[in-house]
């Protein structure tokens, strides 16, 4: 096989660290780095290469499918498993093929989506803060037990699952919803979306987004919440409508919201904004509420994910040139 070249765009040192090492192990795989993102302005660069690989935050639209066509690339790689990026059906239509890494780390992400509730549980964000100025006062800071509590989990694919058996393990009774139930997952009990809204203490989103599921959380599904509930969103930020989810927070509804994932995402992911003022006005009103966490799309920022991700990404390149595609990993 002849030596695939490969440009990666939107870079990071973490990204460089993992493939350089992944890359050691393909011989045939020549990588390229940019730290910016395949744009309608730096589409060119993709000139005399084989392949690009872009992440989640790229949009993948018409415009730029013509022109890595016309750049006669014929494969895209995605080194990330969601693809709403990605205008899938004119890429299909136009013989471009789109792979993905399905499953890096599911509990990289599960454990994340832990990590938040306890952290807005517990006040961790404001204890620190707190204790950074001297101040060790307890006032503010009471949460609750999460053991004997109802969790709710929304999609019980491979991250989902990780969360109900993190859950089942805290010693809570563990509620889902998936149009698939995993038979394995004995101690769960799949109801209805309903039931699930209605009783759950902590609910955590793991589900794609799909326009059934579009704002999936909106004024309705949060008006029928217990009062107190602890909602997470580690999948995608358009599963929640940003708007009804503010006045939720402003009626109280909730104890805490954690957000990995937002609708306002854009130009926030992966960049240090420290000296801009953001545009968008609901991201800065979610920054003003004391019991929500907001973190920048991270929850798959772990050494395993970083590496299962670059081996996959390399070994979906080797296949399509090799006519030897995983048909898991295609997006369609």
């Amino acid at each position: 096989m002849a030596k695939v070249k490969i440009l990666l765009y939107d870079a990071k040192n973490y990204d460089r660290e993992a493939f350089e090492k992944a890359q050691k192990n393909f011989k045939n795989v020549s990588l390229d780095y940019v730290d910016f993102e395949l744009s309608a302005q730096t589409v060119e660069l993709a000139k005399e290469y084989n392949a690009v690989c872009i992440f989640v935050n790229c949009q993948l639209d018409k415009a730029i499918i013509d022109k890595l066509l016309e750049l006669k690339i014929k494969l895209v790689l995605l080194r990330c498993a969601g693809y709403n990026n990605v205008d899938v059906e004119y890429a299909k239509s136009v013989g471009l093929t789109i792979l993905r890494v399905p499953a890096y780390s599911p509990e990289a992400v599960a454990e994340h989506a832990i990590t938040l509730a306890l952290a807005v549980n517990r006040h961790i964000h404001k204890a620190y803060i707190k204790v950074r100025e001297n101040n060790f006062a307890l006032t503010g800071l009471t949460g609750f037990n999460l053991h004997g509590k109802i969790a709710g989990i929304i999609g019980t694919g491979k991250i989902g699952t990780c969360m109900c058996r993190i859950c089942h393990g805290f010693g809570m009774k563990v509620i889902a919803y998936d149009l698939y139930p995993n038979k394995e997952l004995d101690f769960v009990e799949y109801v209805s979306l309903e039931k699930l809204f209605k009783s759950s203490d902590l609910i955590s989103l793991h589900c794609p987004a799909t326009l059934e599921n579009y704002h999936l959380i909106n004024k309705r599904t949060i008006g029928i919440m217990k009062d107190g509930v602890i909602l997470i969103n580690t999948s995608r930020g358009l599963l929640v409508d940003t708007e009804d989810l503010i006045a939720g927070i402003r009626n109280k509804k909730f104890f805490g919201v954690g957000l990995d994932v937002y609708e306002e995402e854009g130009l926030n992911v992966f960049e240090n904004r420290e000296d801009d003022i953001l545009e968008h006005s609901t991201t800065s009103r979610l920054l003003s509420f004391p019991n929500v966490i907001i973190t920048s799309h991270q929850a798959f920022l772990t050494e395993e994910a970083l590496e299962a991700i670059a081996n996959t990404t390399l070994e979906n390149a080797v296949a399509f040139f090799k006519n030897k595609i995983d048909e898991k990993n295609i997006v369609n």
